[in-house]
């Protein structure tokens, strides 16, 4: 195993939130209710593709040009932002720095692989930028999750051969993208949702070194 590839939401920090707030504001302007559990639908899925659910769940689709669904992308981000900037690193998820302070002293690389164009900046606020060796930039990315290039730009942003990656991921659409990139894939989460990856853990407290070592071999065998 020569890097590991982060999701950011509900894997280092919960942003969850806070999206799920500025979306329902947004809904709301337009008329469309956006409830928790149509909310967690958008999880993992980028803007753009999260207004089109929101707006196809409103009926209303065909009502918006392509220049005014990208204003609405801003409007509902800037809400966002303005909402996130009470992020402190006491937002870190459990178990999450021991894993860095261990890959670190590994040797193993550490890429950001999530499809939020906000992550430089969330990793600024919990200030853990600095464990990173790099970042996605997920607008170079051609296909969003369940695709794979995001996690195949990750590997290649940290050198190392697909195969010698292991992603961490929340989402079933991750999941999806990891094991598509040829990727060992661990979930943190409900397992059924997340049955498509090589091993689910209840939550990022159970994460380390070893666990990530483990998957990676056992998928070996």
């Amino acid at each position: 195993m020569k890097a590991v590839l982060f999701d950011l939401d509900g894997v280092i920090t919960d942003t969850a939130k806070f999206h799920f707030l500025a979306w329902r504001d947004l809904g709301a302007e337009l008329g469309i209710e956006v409830d928790e559990a149509f909310n967690e639908e958008l999880k993992g899925v980028s803007r753009i593709d999260s207004l089109e659910r929101i707006l196809a769940q409103g009926g209303v689709a065909d009502k918006y040009s392509s220049a005014e669904k990208d204003e609405l992308c801003v409007k509902k981000n800037a809400h966002y932002l303005e909402l996130i900037k009470e992020m402190t690193p006491d937002d870190i998820l459990p178990g999450i720095i021991p894993l860095l302070e261990e890959l670190k002293a590994a040797g193993i690389k550490m890429i950001v692989t999530s499809a939020s164009k906000n992550a430089p900046e969330i990793l600024d606020l919990l200030q853990v930028r600095p464990y990173f060796d790099g970042i996605v930039d997920p607008a170079t990315v051609k296909a969003g999750k369940p695709a794979p290039d995001i996690f195949l730009e990750g590997a290649k942003l940290a050198g190392a051969d697909p195969t010698d990656c292991v992603g961490v991921e929340d989402a079933a659409s991750g999941v999806e993208a990891i094991k598509a990139a040829g990727i060992v894939a661990v979930a943190v989460g409900d397992e059924q949702v997340l049955s498509l990856a090589d091993r689910v853990l209840p939550s990022t407290a159970y994460l380390s070194l070893t666990v990530l070592q483990e998957a990676w071999a056992n998928s070996k065998k």
